[in-house]
């Protein structure tokens, strides 16, 4: 990681701003058109679910917000981010959290986190549990118009969790289109709206890259 010098730093007033507010953390969500993504992985036989944690941690990594982190009132850049997944194994109805690096192709990170769900055999590994994280979860039952994550506010530091929780449902028929619901948390310390817009042009860039390589 790399340290930011906050009184030179571009963002130091927005910083500054939501700095001492006891919840800087925000949550937006926005609808998704993922009818490409759908018909490509139902011809590669790929999970859908895996598919989408393995884009959408890359699309993060391409906007420069999302690569800060902090640690005790100091601002750190990371080299991008990971994802922590939740996940369900077979006819089971509790689920456990998958960690994983990003990397190699679509088709590899969906046959290895297929592959390490199933082999996992507790709730988390807490080791793997670091800054560079995305967490994701999904509730493929519902449509979801939004929704809200588990924080320990009374933690020490507690303002400082860096990491951005993002969650999404079922997708949905609308117009001859599938659309997915997609919510995302961050902290306003570090992240604006504007670049949550940065994200999710980039998720549908990263979708389209799926069509133009058949």
């Amino acid at each position: 990681m790399k340290k930011i010098n906050i009184e030179t730093w571009n963002r130091k007033e927005i910083f500054d701003f939501f700095s001492p507010i006891s919840n800087p953390f925000y949550m937006v969500t926005f609808r998704q058109d993922v009818t490409d993504l759908y018909n490509y992985v139902k011809e590669k036989n790929l999970s859908f679910y895996y598919s989408m944690c393995y884009l959408v941690t890359k699309a993060m990594n391409q906007v420069d917000a999302f690569q800060y982190v902090i640690q005790e009132q100091e601002v750190y850049k990371i080299e991008g981010r990971n994802p922590s997944f939740t996940d369900l194994k077979e006819n089971a109805e509790v689920f456990h959290i998958v960690t994983m690096k990003l990397e190699g192709t679509i088709d590899e990170f969906c046959l290895r986190a297929k592959e390490t769900s199933e082999n996992q055999k507790g709730f988390i590994d807490m080791n793997a549990e670091t800054e560079d994280l995305l967490y994701i979860s999904c509730l493929p039952w519902l449509d979801i118009t939004g929704i809200t994550n588990e924080r320990d506010l009374l933690a020490p530091n507690a303002k400082d969790d860096s990491v951005p929780r993002i969650a999404w449902g079922k997708y949905v028929e609308e117009n001859g289109r599938k659309v997915l619901g997609i919510s995302l948390e961050v902290n306003h310390r570090l992240i604006d709206g504007v670049h949550i817009g940065m994200f999710a042009q980039k998720l549908s860039e990263e979708i389209q890259k799926l069509v133009e390589k058949e």
